[in-house]
């Protein structure tokens, strides 16, 4: 079962980022830009969340996914060990994020007769061109930022699905589809009202190295975003959050559950 959890996360992953990766992309520039890099990577990346949890899980109450279903959960445990996946995913996820935040934020034309060349061909030169200009650290930027965001982040994140999937559920029963898909749908919400300060904060040091601008650190460029823009650059891109959110989520978990389900 623990093999499992991982390729039932990496599939449901894959599927969750095929939905979601246009409303991700608006935030940016266009549909569907740089998505042929990020299915591979996030993917993997929700195999490691969603593998991390339910064995962390496993060693917190000895038992399997389908006897907890059978008993109301610790929200603790779940809290515990969705804290452990996002932190690990975090730095399994820092280099992939920052090549697709900087492929996606290109603003140099396609190639068009008489144009530049965009700055980066490629996933592989993207990451190239980091580690050459900023060394082995720039693949990292934003990595602080990118854990406290999602460490605490994904605790409430499960915590709000098995929440409202126990809510929804009668005693030693499976949640059904519907219910999945609308706690999976609003564990996603919860989780990005919770994360978008510090996911703006995040994309703001990762694009620093490419504009030439130097944060002191996490603190630096948060009161520099306050003093320019005011209280509410907190919140900016919350509305395409959640709006990605709900459908993302809720196909990730419906997939997840059911193949759990088909497998177990």
């Amino acid at each position: 079962m623990p093999a499992e959890e991982f390729v039932a996360g990496w599939i449901s992953g894959a599927l969750g980022l095929v939905l979601g990766h246009p409303f991700d992309t608006v935030k940016l520039l266009g549909f569907f830009k740089g998505m042929s890099f990020p299915i591979v990577s996030i993917a993997v990346v929700n195999s490691v969340l969603f593998g991390v949890y339910s064995n962390a899980l496993l060693a917190l109450t000895a038992t399997s996914h389908q006897e907890r279903r059978a008993q109301a959960p610790s929200y603790t445990h779940v809290f515990i060990a969705g804290c452990t996946g996002g932190f690990l995913q975090a730095y399994c996820l820092a280099p992939f994020d920052l090549i697709k935040v900087r492929l996606q934020n290109q603003t140099e034309p396609r190639a068009q007769p008489g144009s530049p060349p965009p700055r980066y061909r490629g996933p592989v030169h993207c990451a190239a061109s980091i580690f050459q200009a900023e060394g082995p650290r720039g693949l990292f930027r934003g990595a602080w930022a990118l854990t406290l965001r999602d460490t605490p982040t994904l605790g409430i994140y499960f915590v709000t699905y098995e929440w409202l999937c126990h809510q929804s559920t009668p005693d030693g029963q499976n949640p059904s589809s519907a219910t999945v898909l609308v706690a999976g749908g609003f564990a996603g919400i919860t989780s990005w009202v919770t994360a978008t300060p510090l996911d703006v904060i995040k994309s703001r040091m990762q694009m620093a190295g490419l504009e030439q601008r130097a944060y002191r650190g996490l603190l630096d460029c948060m009161v520099s975003s306050v003093r320019q823009e005011g209280l509410g650059v907190f919140f900016r891109g919350l509305t395409i959050n959640s709006a990605r959110a709900f459908p993302v989520n809720a196909v990730t978990f419906l997939s997840y559950e059911y193949l759990l389900h088909s497998w177990g």
